[in-house]
């Protein structure tokens, strides 16, 4: 890159999920893209997640992130699909359900039920056991998402950066964005670490680094890092068949027999750290769920840094002040179940067409922050 090329239609700054899916419906459309990372691909929030294809407990969550998640659910069959035969690289999708522990049916879960049409099956502790017979005993009755899938969401960014190189979209990593260029009110392009990038139209998807992207630029992002720890349990393959939730902490198995366990909400800013704290808490809750994981090593533990924002709901948006501007941040514990169809409405937003929801919920607006 050097100062004053105009290497593309598109611009998007950050080389997360979020922002490898912009550029793979941007160049859908047509536009050329150029994608800036300041590290390597895919190596934030994206990687750390548990690549879970629902919010934990989904009808605890605004309408706007259910929109979101519901025709993201509906997509991800295609394009794994899709992404595979372009690569054949396998996201290992995975429909094995979500159980939520200790949980029992209400009137708010069925209605919600009945308006996303998304199967919620009561469980007792007879059945439970049938059904995953490693659950502790001490596990009452619980609620099942039959139709709730995983996703391998590292092998999903492989897939999606390979298809993209074979698109011929510019894929710059270690490439750190440290302003906007912005004349008369619109856009030109980015300065970075190895020079300006010109194009006329740029999407900040930096993650919990968005902000920093924009500040001094319009009304403040709300967006700020929060802190997840994950462990890593290797096991038999089929110890554990269903995704398992109870208390805010989960459970994801993956077929090759690696149990998933989850995950710490920590405000520490940008700190990456792992703690010894946070594997322990992580292990006894596991243990707690399955106490057959005391046979089974800890084979990795890691941390990712989440883009929280006040109500959980990304910004997916143009910027209200500066034009050719757009925002497809803020996904916080979402990103990965949310990002196709964020991808999309961002792109109808770009080209100034209607979508499949409304924009307004997840528009930024000057001095107004939305509210949990």
């Amino acid at each position: 890159m050097t100062a004053g090329n105009r290497s593309s239609d598109c611009i998007v700054v950050g080389g997360g999920l979020l922002g490898l899916l912009t550029a793979y419906f941007l160049v859908r459309e047509g536009l050329s893209v150029t994608v800036l990372e300041k590290g390597a691909l895919c190596r934030e929030s994206s990687w750390a997640g548990g690549g879970i294809l629902s919010p934990l407990v989904p009808w605890q969550y605004p309408d706007a992130v259910s929109e979101l998640v519901r025709w993201s659910q509906k997509l991800y069959p295609l394009l794994t699909a899709e992404l595979r035969d372009a690569t054949g690289i396998d996201s290992e999708l995975l429909r094995s359900g979500l159980l939520l522990a200790d949980c029992v049916m209400s009137a708010e879960i069925g209605a919600w039920s009945s308006r996303y049409h998304c199967p919620v099956l009561a469980v007792d502790p007879g059945d439970l056991q049938s059904l995953e017979p490693v659950l502790s005993a001490a596990v009452g009755d619980s609620l099942l998402l039959p139709d709730v899938a995983q996703i391998r969401n590292p092998r999903l960014c492989q897939a999606l950066a390979g298809a993209l190189g074979k698109q011929g979209v510019t894929l710059h990593e270690q490439a750190t964005v440290n302003g906007l260029i912005v004349q008369q009110g619109r856009v030109r392009g980015v300065s970075t670490s190895n020079g300006d990038v010109s194009a006329e139209r740029v999407v900040i998807a930096g993650g919990a680094w968005s902000s920093q992207i924009l500040a001094g630029r319009g009304p403040e992002l709300p967006v700020y890092p929060v802190r997840g720890q994950m462990i890593q349990f290797q096991t038999p393959p089929g110890l554990l068949r269903h995704m398992v939730l109870r208390d805010g902490y989960y459970l994801v198995p993956r077929r090759d027999g690696l149990i998933l366990a989850g995950s710490t909400l920590e405000y520490v800013g940008f700190n990456r750290e792992t703690t010894a704290a946070a594997r322990e808490l992580l292990a006894g809750q596991a243990l707690q769920l399955v106490p057959a994981l005391s046979e089974c090593p800890i084979v990795n533990h890691w941390s990712g840094l989440r883009p929280g924002t006040p109500a959980g709901v990304p910004y997916i948006c143009e910027h209200p002040e500066i034009e050719g501007l757009y925002l497809n941040t803020g996904h916080y514990r979402n990103g990965v179940v949310m990002a196709p169809a964020s991808a999309q409405l961002l792109v109808d937003c770009l080209l100034e067409r209607d979508s499949f929801t409304a924009f307004g919920p997840y528009r930024l607006l000057p001095g107004v922050d939305r509210q949990a």
